[in-house]
């Protein structure tokens, strides 16, 4: 059944508080992929970039440069961003690590990456092998290469609320790393809450922290996971403090790979049920991309999380 003939209807009033658009920055193909026990094959990946696409959405996070040993599943970076045909209008956005995975990126063509920090010691050691100031050693030469070419970077902060090994984090130390990462150049900050642990509460205080210290929320993104049922909500409270980007994932595939408490994503359509809702736009044929998310599904030989996928779809 179509979202449409559930009645709702072409288009609501933006509830009062509440950006009048929202960009939703869609990380399946690889946050969603990066954990498969079994590599899926290049194919099926181009095809999933090429579905959601399709749906509307115009920010699709396609692959991650990093060491194959690292990550397998991710090992064809090359070869899916050379055979990739991107949609007009569609940014393919990538992960890179270092200087090694900028340099890989820059020889396939790319114009946007992203940089993957810690607002934690121990997680710092853990996934980067690195300290919590060390790691900026590492980013300096990426963003200031990757700028000077003319790209732009994004930096995702994790264990921006908890940390599995160091307990709740402190926003001022979290606001420390972002503004570090802008600084550096980045032109936007993800701050994710790696092991879902955030409450709109929590949400509220980093948000304004960063405000505090003089960031524009412009450039700010949410990444949350749904680990105790709290990712819309903690969404909403992210729009209501100005918010207007938001991490998620087709299907509400992917975890970490790092931190085993996580479980995953926000379901893309799950936030878009309640983007509908709130008369907020998002451009996606919400239709469409659960046609997506059941035929990856289908592919990875199990049903999807997102309840709205399992209830349109059922």
């Amino acid at each position: 059944m179509g979202v449409r003939a559930l009645g709702l209807p072409e288009r609501l009033p933006t509830a009062a508080g509440l950006p009048e658009r929202v960009t939703i920055w869609e990380v399946g193909p690889r946050d969603g992929l990066q954990n498969e026990s079994s590599v899926v094959p290049v194919e099926v990946k181009l095809e999933f970039l090429d579905r959601l696409a399709m749906s509307g959405l115009t920010t699709v996070e396609a692959t991650s440069f990093v060491r194959p040993e690292w990550v397998p599943q991710l090992a064809d970076a090359e070869t899916l961003l050379e055979r990739l045909s991107p949609l007009d209008g569609v940014r393919y956005p990538v992960l890179v690590p270092n200087r090694r995975g900028l340099e890989r990126a820059l020889a396939a063509g790319v114009s946007d990456i992203a940089v993957f920090a810690s607002a934690t010691e121990t997680f710092a050691r853990r996934n980067l092998n690195s300290g919590l100031d060390e790691q900026f050693a590492m980013f300096e030469p990426v963003v200031t290469r990757a700028r000077a070419e003319g790209l732009d970077v994004r930096g995702y902060v994790s264990m921006c609320f908890g940390d599995p090994w160091e307990g709740p984090v402190d926003p001022g130390q979290v606001v420390r790393v972002g503004r570090r990462l802008l600084d550096l150049g980045c032109t936007q900050l993800s701050l994710g809450d790696t092991v879902g642990v955030a409450t709109a509460g929590s949400v509220e205080a980093l948000l304004d922290a960063f405000t505090a210290d003089g960031v524009d929320v412009g450039v700010l993104a949410v990444h949350f996971h749904d680990t105790y049922g709290q990712a819309l909500a903690n969404t909403l409270a992210a729009l209501r403090r100005g918010v207007t980007t938001v991490d998620a994932s087709a299907g509400g595939l992917g975890g970490c790979p790092y931190a085993e408490s996580a479980t995953g994503n926000l379901a893309t359509e799950d936030l878009v049920w309640m983007l509908e809702g709130l008369g907020v736009r998002h451009g996606v044929d919400l239709d469409a991309l659960v046609d997506a998310s059941v035929w990856m599904a289908g592919q990875l030989g199990r049903p999807s999380p997102s309840r709205v996928v399992r209830a349109l779809a059922g």
